[in-house]
């Protein structure tokens, strides 16, 4: 059976994520008390007590995502005879995915994530911006509603997520964000939903974040990925380091693929979709994408109980 692993990034957060698995499986539990090590703080608390004002704020929110996911991970990675044939990750969780395939350590994975949120969010502040989820409008059709909202307001906008048929996510300046969601309207999108948050991820707002992040990444030792990982920027497998490190910079103003990448798995022959991490966000883009494959979460020790049958 062929299958995939794919990891949720910003927004799969909530409060007591994990705590099941740090309090049933040892494995769980080594993972969140190295990162409060790693850290200086007990993120563990952060993510099991909150508050949900303290977990939400992206400096916090990424690695508490990426932490709860490899902690998932490391319980399903001895109860699951089956090997994945790709991994990927949506934006953040492409780091949970990195570290799966052994082309990046744990410690560095986390150092580098919370360095990234800290970075966008100290971007947010020199650049505000905002984020919205459009349904119901075709790629090329919210395309060319971004280039005349750009256009009109001087400010900028562009997808940010092609995350299924029918739900993509912008973002850019607000002024230029709210001027794409009035179009979309008049072409008759299902529905518009303004994000709630201060910063324009995957948006050339997001520049200042990725000159700084480049310096960063330039620092840390990636290997040669184990298993394929499909990139958000590419919709196709990084193979080398030099491709890693430029992906994970050209992430932070790029459009995240989700549709193409997942669309390319399918075609390799993946039939089975394995979300690890907090809530079921991916696994509800998937079936969107293609009913056609099987779905399952990871996120606590029932989902890890449902994944021995795999």
């Amino acid at each position: 059976m062929k299958i995939a692993f794919v990891f949720p990034g910003q927004g799969s957060q909530y409060v007591g994520m994990g705590q099941d698995l740090y309090e049933t499986y040892l494995e769980a539990k080594a993972i969140f008390d190295e990162a409060d090590e790693v850290l200086g703080f007990s993120l563990s608390e952060l993510c099991f007590e909150g508050p949900k004002e303290e977990l939400d704020d992206t400096i916090n929110t990424q690695p508490a995502v990426f932490v709860t996911s490899l902690a998932c991970l490391e319980v399903l990675k001895s109860r699951l005879s089956a090997s994945p044939l790709f991994l990927a990750g949506h934006s953040l969780g492409e780091y949970t995915a990195l570290v799966a395939a052994g082309a990046l350590d744990f410690a560095d994975g986390l150092k580098l994530v919370r360095e990234r949120g800290r970075l966008m969010k100290e971007a947010g502040e020199q650049n505000p911006g905002g984020m919205a989820a459009i349904l119901g409008l075709e790629a090329e059709t919210l395309d060319e509603i971004c280039q005349i909202a750009s256009r009109e307001t001087g400010g900028i906008v562009q997808l940010a997520n092609y995350n299924s048929p029918g739900q993509i996510v912008v973002s850019g300046h607000r002024e230029a964000v709210e001027r794409a969601l009035e179009l979309a309207k008049e072409r008759k999108a299902k529905r518009v939903i303004p994000l709630a948050v201060s910063i324009a991820a995957h948006s050339p707002l997001m520049q200042p974040a990725a000159r700084a992040f480049a310096g960063v990444v330039a620092q840390v030792d990636f290997r040669q990925p184990q298993v394929p990982v499909v990139a958000n920027v590419t919709a196709a497998p990084v193979t080398t380091v030099a491709e890693i490190r430029d992906e994970l910079v050209k992430q932070l103003i790029s459009t995240v693929r989700w549709v193409e990448s997942v669309q390319y798995m399918i075609a390799q022959g993946v039939a089975t979709f394995v979300e690890i991490g907090p809530r079921n966000v991916l696994t509800g883009l998937i079936r969107r994408i293609d009913k056609s494959v099987r779905t399952v979460n990871v996120e606590d020790a029932a989902g890890i109980e449902v994944c021995r049958n795999l």
